[in-house]
């Protein structure tokens, strides 16, 4: 008996002496950076993980590919925001995508890893036309690039905007369009994430919100675009109570994961969002009163992803749409416990 006591004892102790002596896990962003890495190096001998830099609309952008078989499908990936790049979050969000496909991040104009190569923009070129034409570049040299005669594309937040006006556009270009937190009716769904908002501010007895809600009543005034203030007032009360990100107030644990990325160097992550403000108040008052859903036929098979949270980019609109919408195949998952 005595002999197992000292054991136990032992067992004990061993772990707070080595610990003493040895650091436990990394001591700094490049270490823990590496160890990310490592774990997800592509050895495949038919793999490819890559940064490389292309010309798209007159100036350098960057993309990421990882790929375990580059014989797989190819699928574009188009970020949100605008401005919020989602290369940097591959590592976590899309891990074990490239078993199955070639995938493509792309770091749009004024973001991320472009904004390092290419500094900002001017303002005159940030427009909704100039980003569908970059769009429709990518897409031309991911054809190229891989040998393909279709890709997947799928387009998250504002990228929905951008990927299915290409889909409406260029069919031909695709095996099918995939919408994730899609936008279709811009302004209903801005509507109904105030209504929303403001119920909970006064179920929750929160009269600083329900007076900061009330102060841009009507939401959102018509016509013509929405002021940036108003938007922002509205995404921080949203935010707070988990319209955005389920059971979660606030997206900021998404952006920290920026920090681990490999593909993103010192440079990229502190300049990541850099170029965001500008795109933001070029793009977003525009892009929120958007009505696409007056594109009622798709020539290409279309995929929807909605989270049945999703209060942020209304999942119940874009569900509505997706009803009427003709496509020679359609397909709706709902992610349950999902913003």
């Amino acid at each position: 008996m005595r002999t197992f006591a000292a054991l136990l004892a032992l067992l004990a102790i061993t772990p707070s002496a080595a610990a003493a002596q040895t650091p436990v896990g990394p001591r700094n962003r490049t270490e823990a950076v590496k160890i990310i890495a490592g774990l997800r190096e592509i050895v495949s001998p038919h793999g490819l993980q890559a940064i490389e830099t292309i010309p798209v609309g007159g100036i350098k952008q960057v993309v990421s590919i990882r790929s375990q078989d580059l014989r797989n499908p190819v699928i574009l990936y188009l970020h949100g925001g605008p401005g919020f790049v989602e290369m940097p979050l591959d590592w976590w969000w899309n891990r074990g995508w490239d078993e199955y496909f070639t995938v493509v991040q792309w770091d749009q104009r004024n973001a991320g890893k472009t904004f390092v190569a290419s500094g900002a923009n001017d303002p005159s070129l940030l427009t909704p036309a100039r980003f569908q034409a970059d769009t429709e570049e990518v897409v031309r040299w991911a054809l190229k690039r891989f040998n393909k005669r279709k890709i997947f594309v799928l387009g998250h937040s504002w990228g929905s905007l951008l990927g299915l006006k290409l889909a409406a556009a260029h069919p031909e270009w695709l095996h099918a369009y995939i919408g994730m937190g899609q936008i279709t009716d811009g302004r209903e769904s801005e509507r109904r994430g105030w209504v929303w908002t403001r119920a909970r501010a006064v179920a929750d007895g929160n009269a600083a919100a329900v007076r900061e809600l009330d102060a841009i009543a009507p939401y959102p005034a018509p016509p013509g675009p929405l002021p940036v203030d108003t938007i922002l007032t509205q995404r921080k009360w949203l935010g707070h109570y988990g319209g955005a990100a389920w059971r979660r107030p606030g997206g900021e644990f998404e952006a920290a994961a920026i920090a681990l990325a490999p593909e993103y160097g010192d440079d990229d992550v502190r300049l990541a969002f850099k170029g965001q403000p500008a795109v933001t108040a070029a793009l977003l008052p525009t892009i929120l009163t958007t009505d696409l859903s007056t594109i009622r036929t798709l020539r290409t098979p279309l995929i929807l992803l909605l989270g049945r949270h999703d209060i942020n980019v209304s999942s119940a609109v874009a569900a509505e749409w997706f009803r009427t919408v003709r496509a020679p195949a359609k397909t709706l998952v709902w992610f349950e416990r999902s913003g």
